[in-house]
């Protein structure tokens, strides 16, 4: 049985400028996905432009045109892939996986960071498992650990719980939800959401924690022009309006 290899991304998919690709994944992990030539990815698009950053630095083992590339179904994107996602079914990811079971290696790769890891992909993960293959995770940027360890928050209990709801009550009760968790217990949640919906959930934030509560927003994590600050609710009502928002963030809220 072949290898299933976990690919990292560099965490600038959709951002208008990018950081080199040498700078955020080790050259053990570039070498690595060179030499692959099978994949499965959520879009083939970004995938491909990800290989033509690696190809610059590591010649890949067949042209780009050549590539074998494979997209997780769009139902998967949008439930998820785990049976105890809402409104998710059970992905059965066996058929993707043909090549491996052949005895080829493949690549697993999101549109940034960690495959599987608030993304999908961990269906394919577990179909690999119960295959017999051996799943091997790539050394690269994780946006949620980045963040939390420059929060200032708790690092030893943590939780990640995606997106909160667009409604702007149903958001308003969630981020109750998640405050009064995270005062109880000590443990740090962290969140995300399309850049574009950053300034009206930074707003909501504001509008709806305890002064005392702390909350910090990591923006564009390895490019250039990010911006990770965190403070109390209070300090943060006395701070400018942040100019990140137009940028990929993870939200983090804590004691």
């Amino acid at each position: 049985m072949a290898t299933l290899y976990l690919v990292p991304a560099p965490l600038d998919f959709g951002c208008e400028t990018q950081t080199p690709i040498a700078d955020v994944l080790p050259h053990a992990t570039l070498a690595a996905a060179a030499g692959l030539t099978h994949w499965i990815c959520e879009n083939a698009k970004s995938a491909r432009a990800v290989l033509k950053r690696i190809d610059v630095v590591v010649p890949l083992a067949a042209p780009l045109q050549a590539q074998i590339i494979q997209e997780l179904p769009r139902a998967v994107h949008k439930k998820g892939d785990h049976a105890g996602s809402a409104g998710a079914a059970p992905f059965d990811a066996r058929t993707l996986l043909a090549p491996l079971a052949a005895g080829q290696d493949m690549g697993l790769i999101s549109e940034a960071g960690m495959p599987a890891v608030a993304d999908p992909g961990s269906a394919v993960v577990r179909a690999a498992h119960a295959m017999g293959a051996a799943v091997v995770p790539l050394v690269g940027p994780v946006s949620l650990l980045l963040a939390l360890a420059a929060s200032g928050l708790n690092g030893q209990n943590f939780a990640f719980v995606g997106y909160l709801p667009q409604d702007a009550s149903a958001r308003q009760q969630r981020i109750r939800e998640l405050e009064a968790l995270a005062l109880r217990t000590g443990q740090t949640q962290l969140f995300i959401e399309t850049p574009y919906r950053n300034a009206a959930v930074h707003d909501a934030l504001l509008a709806t924690l305890q002064p005392g509560t702390r909350l910090a927003e990591a923006a564009g994590l390895t490019l250039a022009q990010a911006s990770i600050l965190s403070d109390s609710i209070q300090g943060w009502r006395r701070r400018p309006a942040p100019t990140h928002h137009r940028l990929p963030t993870v939200f983090a809220i804590g004691a």
